[in-house]
């Protein structure tokens, strides 16, 4: 696949020349900025716009002087469940006619608050709780999820409405609207990105989208497709098997990428192997691990060397292909990527496990699995609301009771179009002039990399590779995690042990410079890029591009072309 570059359409707006906006305490005032917002402002219903007095904070050595103005947008269905978006905006003593729109994080419910980081570059910033509040909540407090409004305001109305509240406040303040406005947001905020590209593609510059939830109704139910998979106890994969598995999997992939280091970049050739749907029938990737004649004879052993029963192979199978609908939901998709094959959670992922329940190999049985306790807890994850709540409508309903294809299959297909943010034609974007810039790592244990993957080619598939090079950058960071960090798995494609070492990856710094080059400058990332960690350093690909070791130091990018599987 050619990686050419076309020139992108001329938008005749030139960077910031003037003078940069300046405010003093004496203006952050609500006679300056109002008490309110006239609703025909907003481009997505709201039954009213309520403003606080501004605050304003004097500099620190953190943060430049800023004044922030909090509001509130009450919604139009008038029932117990409907609830505000709360909204923050910051407005800097020096502004550079810039903003950014900050997205959120897992299933959002706080609002984004002021960033150094923006502020220190003179952006008005500003962001929503997505229209409800204090996530992560009990079952019981999660009425919202019943809601359509609070539903589709966590889908895509609050990043419009919050966006025209802001540009209101941002407007009063400077005398002007800004000459560029971004978007930034990783995770959940990654999906945002892409669907404010997807429905308001006219109100933004630049975005940047890192490790976005794509098929985010998909996402919610896919750790529950898995537990449902296991719901027999032979199809159990235990956390015993761990070492097993991803052992198996660095065996199998580790040197397709030249280089035996711990490390699969060549993600496409190693979901070739593990995916059922891509690889021949005959090909077995866990034939060396078959336990003989399917008896496990040591289930409690952690080693590499574990085998794997029948049953386990098959949920394996299940967990590294994609899962197929019964019938087609938003934009034509028809399956969802699940996992790419992978080394196991992250420390940072091991946290939110921890804290949010999500287990992609699990030690727990739940309520409605074989061998399960009586009074065994439910499974619940993250994203669980979505399942009990925006799909089932019934917060006490075991997710596990789910049927595809099903009652609930018209309700999917209802909701689809709200959350997920899998259009692939960005003509619109294009035209506009708008540029995208999304990063992803294959290491990923919460999004879905092979999601995201396919909707990459879905995007190419639609518009054609030429114009997608115009004004996007698919980056891949192989083998990192959904926040974009890694290091090599401790043993060796080989089987020999081998020190941890860190990953290059891209910095926020350097993502952002990257965007407003090509935003402001037409100054586009080059290709590859190059990311360093420590003494290391690495060309950042395109996808469906990757790393290929082709001699010379290990830890020089020199050492790597960019090349297809």
């Amino acid at each position: 696949m050619a990686l050419c570059l076309l020139a992108a359409p001329d938008t005749g707006t030139a960077a910031p020349s003037g003078p940069a906006g300046t405010i003093t305490e004496g203006d952050c005032t609500a006679e300056k900025l109002g008490t309110g917002i006239p609703i025909a402002a907003i481009g997505e219903p709201v039954a009213s716009v309520t403003l606080s007095s501004p605050v304003w904070t004097a500099e620190t050595g953190d943060a430049p002087a800023y004044c922030s103005v909090e509001g509130s947008m009450a919604p139009i269905d008038t029932a117990s469940t409907a609830k505000e978006i709360n909204f923050l905006v910051v407005l800097p003593a020096v502004w550079g006619h810039r903003s950014v729109q900050l997205g959120g994080g897992g299933m959002n419910g706080w609002v984004p608050g002021p960033w150094p980081f923006w502020l220190h570059r003179g952006f008005a910033s500003y962001g929503s709780d997505a229209g409800h509040q204090g996530e992560p909540l009990p079952v019981d407090s999660q009425e919202w999820a019943l809601n359509e409004e609070a539903v589709r305001n966590l889908g895509y109305m609050q990043m419009k409405k919050t966006h025209d509240a802001a540009m209101v406040l941002i407007e009063r303040m400077y005398g002007e609207r800004p000459t560029f406005n971004y978007y930034f947001g990783q995770s959940q905020g990654g999906r945002e990105g892409l669907m404010v590209a997807q429905r308001y593609p006219a109100d933004y510059d630049g975005i940047l989208s890192l490790s976005p939830l794509v098929d985010f109704s998909s996402l919610m139910l896919a750790p529950v497709w898995i537990r449902i998979q296991e719901r027999l106890a032979a199809n159990w994969v235990t956390p015993a098997k761990a070492n097993a598995v991803h052992g198996e999997i660095v065996r199998r992939c580790d040197e397709l990428d030249g280089l035996v280091d711990g490390i699969i970049n060549n993600y496409m050739a190693c979901r070739g192997i593990f995916d059922v749907t891509r690889r021949a029938p005959s090909q077995d990737p866990w034939e060396t691990r078959r336990c003989p004649n399917n008896i496990d004879p040591h289930p409690a052993d952690t080693t590499s060397r574990a085998c794997l029963t029948d049953g386990q192979i098959a949920t394996l199978n299940f967990v590294y292909s994609p899962y197929r609908f019964a019938t087609g939901l938003a934009n034509g998709r028809s399956s969802f990527g699940m996992w790419l094959p992978n080394t196991g959670l992250s420390e940072w992922e091991i946290q939110l496990a921890n804290q949010y329940h999500f287990e992609p190999i699990s030690g727990v049985r739940y309520r409605g699995q074989e061998g399960a306790a009586d009074d065994a807890r439910m499974f619940s994850h993250i994203g669980t609301a979505g399942v009990s709540g925006f799909l089932m409508q019934d917060l006490e309903a075991n997710p596990l009771d789910y049927v595809e294809g099903g009652a609930l299959d018209a309700r999917r297909r209802q909701i689809s179009p709200w959350l997920d943010a899998t259009d692939p034609d960005l003509t619109a974007f294009y035209e506009r002039g708008g540029k995208l810039i999304v990063i992803v790592g294959t290491n990923d244990n919460m999004a879905s990399p092979a999601d995201q993957l396919d909707y990459f080619q879905s995007v190419i598939d639609a518009m054609g590779q030429a114009r997608v090079q115009a004004f996007t950058r698919f980056f891949v960071v192989p083998h990192t995690d959904h926040f974009l960090a890694g290091q090599n798995y401790p043993v060796a494609g080989d089987g020999l042990p081998i020190p941890a070492a860190a990953i290059p990856t891209p910095t926020l710094n350097q993502e952002a410079e990257w965007l407003m080059d090509w935003v402001e400058h037409d100054v586009a990332p080059t290709t590859p890029s190059i990311i360093s960690a420590a003494e290391r350093s690495l060309p950042l690909c395109l996808y469906p591009t990757f790393p290929m070791y082709v001699g010379g130091p290990a830890n020089l990018a020199s050492s790597y072309r960019c090349v297809e599987r």
